[in-house]
């Protein structure tokens, strides 16, 4: 099965899961992105080293590198295998000696691993299609593949709607536990709150 790359391109405070993050990948020369719900400090990992911060003492991520390079072992890929109930699976490619090993590991750490080894993440066209949120012309956020359940889409884009039947949708979301749904709408009238 081909690998799709993707690129960080936000992470945000999750709204919706109380001290949770949202980390949004994108496919790299499309239009699909993938937002995954992460911990704080798994945000913290990846955003300090994003904006080229240094801690004042390593953070375990910092330590798992240290500790990597000192073996001569370099963490090549991060893929994301697998989606199964809402949770993501991952795992590290690593190289040494050019022989290659693959270490499982929860997304989050994979990506803040990734980005300290400057690796290239990737995922499965599988994954996209299932999780993927596809980016329009409008730049209207809109589920990849359409959802049987009337409750997880509306059936006009979110662009035709007004900011208070989007807060009223966004209200019956969070309510069915739909965090996906409410993750977009909400990204939606914060999107029209800055305009």
């Amino acid at each position: 099965m081909e690998k799709v790359k993707l690129e960080i391109v936000g992470l945000s405070y999750s709204q919706t899961q109380s001290g949770a993050y949202a980390l949004v990948l994108a496919e790299t020369g499309g239009k699909r992105s993938l937002p995954i719900i992460i911990g704080g400090f798994e945000a913290q990992a990846i955003a300090i080293e994003l904006e080229k911060m240094t801690p004042t003492r390593p953070l375990t991520h910092d330590l798992f590198k240290s500790f990597a390079q000192s073996f001569q072992i370099d963490v090549v890929e991060v893929v994301i295998y697998n989606l199964v109930e809402g949770v993501f699976y991952a795992k590290l490619i690593c190289s040494k000696d050019g022989k290659f090993s693959e270490i499982d590991a929860r997304t989050s750490d994979a990506i803040a691993l990734g980005v300290r080894f400057k690796c290239p993440i990737y995922t499965f066209e599988n994954i996209l299609a299932s999780a993927g949120i596809l980016l329009d012309e409008n730049a209207e956020l809109q589920q990849d593949t359409p959802s049987s359940d009337a409750s997880n889409s509306a059936e006009k884009p979110t662009a035709t709607y007004n900011v208070e039947e989007l807060e009223q949708q966004l209200q019956e979301a969070i309510e069915n536990e739909d965090y996906e749904l409410a993750s977009r709408l909400r990204d939606e009238i914060n999107k029209r709150s800055e305009s």
